[in-house]
């Protein structure tokens, strides 16, 4: 393993860390927020539990530094933990915990005393129509609803005629009910204004940047190209196998997975970690680039770039599909490059292999760029300003 900085702060440091940090962008003293907001008062109504991504990094990571700048989250997820390592696991989606999880969630909407925010995951309900949604939402107080994926299109670009025209409108409609809308990228953010969305905030997908290990000095050969992602994504790696079987005869390659299909790239020099969230950080600083893949699609436009967070957080030199956050992320030849062909591709990475020292230059801009933007602390700290307003009415 390579040696690295960063990683060592303890807890209790980084909770001083982020309350310093909500203070000085001027949130409200904690006393005013509790008359906003009360204890608890704020349900969390998200897709998954932790073991779900967008779950765990919009929600579940965000909890404590809200409740250190005086908001606590009360988070129930839909679908549960087991369900997820159902879905990586054997591609199949357990109707037994589907059920389960619809039962508890309309159980918990009907029931008296709601608190008087909700910040809903994409959508209390998936699959089922817009005006019960509507009708259960309107039991809060506010409401704010929180999109990382252009989730409309799984509607309104549906392959059934039938599935277009009783849901195409569904999500668009509770954007525009809702108190506010948070959009991971400016792809949602303009679909949500478009259809008479309130309150549009843009809060990108986040890290926080002590657990990401920055490598000191220049890698070691062999040149490492890293990916992370899950079982279902692993399909657009398909899109570089050209270029890395060119760079393969090249000279030596090591091509490390984390998180994919076992089945993904083979015939290529690859090793596969299976993805946890203790060690996925570690792991992807021992990649030489990070790269991310990406069909130029309406599901893709919507996609929030995180994986190239995450290679930037670790220093690492990324190389991306020109398509949705990722070219808010990557300014080429800055802290990264695009690649929009093959042979783009292919000449981005063998630059990389060839300029070690400039890829060390791309990935410490990179790194700048995270820090600035994509934490935990700056989304902590617009989120708990975003919370006392929207509540305060």
């Amino acid at each position: 393993m390579a040696r690295t900085e960063g990683a060592s702060r303890t807890a209790s440091g980084l909770s001083a860390l982020r309350v310093e940090t909500a203070a000085t962008v001027g949130l409200p003293p904690c006393r005013e927020l509790d008359g906003c907001l009360g204890a608890s008062k704020v349900l969390a109504l998200t897709r998954y539990g932790r073991q779900g991504a967008s779950s765990r990094l919009r929600f579940y990571q965000l909890a404590p530094g809200l409740a250190a700048a005086g908001i606590s989250i009360e988070i129930l997820p839909l679908l549960e933990d087991a369900y997820v390592r159902s879905l990586h696991a054997t591609g199949r989606r357990p109707a037994g915990l589907v059920l389960a999880g619809y039962a508890a969630r309309l159980a918990r909407l009907l029931a008296h005393g709601l608190p008087n925010l909700l910040w809903v995951e994409k959508e209390l309900l998936p699959w089922l129509p817009g005006w019960l949604e509507r009708l259960l939402l309107s039991r809060a107080l506010r409401v704010i609803v929180d999109y990382d994926d252009a989730t409309f299109h799984r509607y309104d670009h549906h392959a059934c005629r039938l599935v277009r025209s009783a849901l195409g409108g569904k999500v668009a409609r509770i954007m525009a009910a809702a108190n506010a809308v948070i959009a991971g990228n400016e792809y949602i953010a303009a679909y949500a204004r478009q259809r008479g969305a309130r309150r549009v905030v843009v809060q990108p997908t986040v890290v926080d940047p002590l657990r990401y290990p920055v490598r000191l000095g220049e890698p070691p050969p062999p040149f490492r190209v890293v990916w992370i992602g899950s079982p279902l994504t692993s399909a657009y790696l398909e899109m570089v196998r050209e270029p890395l079987q060119r760079l393969d005869s090249d000279g030596p390659l090591d091509i490390l997975l984390i998180g994919a299909a076992k089945s993904a790239l083979t015939g290529l020099p690859v090793r596969h970690y299976d993805w946890s969230e203790a060690g996925e950080a570690a792991a992807i600083a021992e990649g030489s680039v990070g790269i991310m893949p990406l069909l130029d699609g309406p599901w893709e436009r919507g996609k929030c770039g995180y994986k190239l967070i995450q290679y930037m957080a670790c220093g690492l030199p990324v190389v991306a599909s020109p398509v949705g956050g990722n070219v808010q992320l990557v300014e080429p030849d800055r802290n990264g490059l695009l690649a929009a062909t093959a042979d783009d591709w292919y000449s981005a990475l063998a630059l990389l292999r060839r300029e070690p020292a400039r890829g060390r230059q791309l990935g410490l801009a990179g790194r700048e760029k995270i820090l600035a933007r994509y934490t935990t602390d700056n989304a902590v700290a617009q989120l708990a300003n975003l919370f006392t307003e929207i509540a305060g009415g």
